[in-house]
């Protein structure tokens, strides 16, 4: 614990402060912080190079000693803080977080900062407004080993609470950047990487397309789809059949069906 104090009273300014993080995306920008709850997805903040600014611990709720214990030793004694199960319930998002919270500083990555093999798999995703279906998609991208997520044109900042709990810490581990559609295509096109967009109008079946080079897969949201923009800049248009009487899928939904297709197409 830092000063040898347990804070108690959820008045103290440092549970305000962290209360504002979590709530306020303009508070989130000014500060440079972003807060991270639970342990699990605090390993993967740290194992990803991201600064823990203060950490805040209740042990009482502690579940997994051994996580716990590494989280804890990973943190230096001063930036470590004490707060009781009252103070804890009200610094936290969600419930289940195993007694950690933290402060981290944002690290914001670009798209010159991207390391890209030579057949990269990049996710893109055009004005995604809902922050559970980019965390989402972001576990996808995680599992199927994906060289970068694009969030071009947000609608939501890439350290929402809602974004980092959904990615379970997936956000930490795949490379993710924020740009204009503009500044992603010229940066695809730059580097021979094939656009294709998921649409139902002219495409073709997923599965009857090549994904075996560079590929960056283009969604749109689920309620308008993707921009013209997009479409006219695709070397495919790409569709998942539809047998039902609905016409679309959840974007995370589509984007395990088509990432674990390129993965599959690369494995044979």
């Amino acid at each position: 614990m830092m000063d040898g104090n347990v804070i108690a009273s959820l008045q103290n300014p440092r549970v305000k402060a962290v209360v504002a993080l979590q709530q306020k995306s303009a508070e989130r920008r000014k500060r440079g912080l972003m807060v991270v709850e639970g342990v699990r997805e605090l390993l993967h903040c740290m194992e990803g190079g991201f600064e823990v600014e203060r950490l805040y611990f209740c042990p009482s709720l502690c579940a997994d000693r051994e996580d716990w214990v590494r989280c804890m030793e990973a943190v230096p004694a001063d930036r470590r803080v004490e707060v009781t199960e009252a103070v804890y319930a009200k610094m936290a998002y969600r419930g289940g977080t195993e007694g950690m919270v933290a402060e981290v500083k944002v690290r914001l990555c670009g798209l010159d900062d991207l390391t890209l093999g030579d057949a990269p798999l990049i996710v893109v995703l055009e004005g995604v407004e809902k922050p559970g279906n980019l965390g989402a998609v972001l576990r996808s991208a995680d599992a199927a080993g994906v060289d970068a997520v694009v969030v071009c044109d947000p609608r939501t900042d890439l350290f929402n609470p809602n974004l980092i709990r959904s990615s379970i810490g997936a956000v930490f581990t795949v490379p993710c950047v924020a740009c204009t559609s503009g500044e992603c295509i010229d940066f695809l096109k730059a580097r021979g990487i094939r656009i294709l967009t998921a649409q139902l109008q002219d495409s073709r079946f997923y599965y009857d397309t090549d994904m075996r080079g560079g590929t960056a897969i283009v969604m749109g949201t689920e309620a308008t789809g993707l921009t013209e923009q997009w479409r006219q800049v695709a070397d495919a248009h790409i569709k998942i059949p539809m047998l039902g009487r609905l016409d679309s899928l959840n974007v995370s939904v589509s984007a395990a069906i088509l990432l674990y297709e390129a993965v599959r197409q690369r494995q044979v």
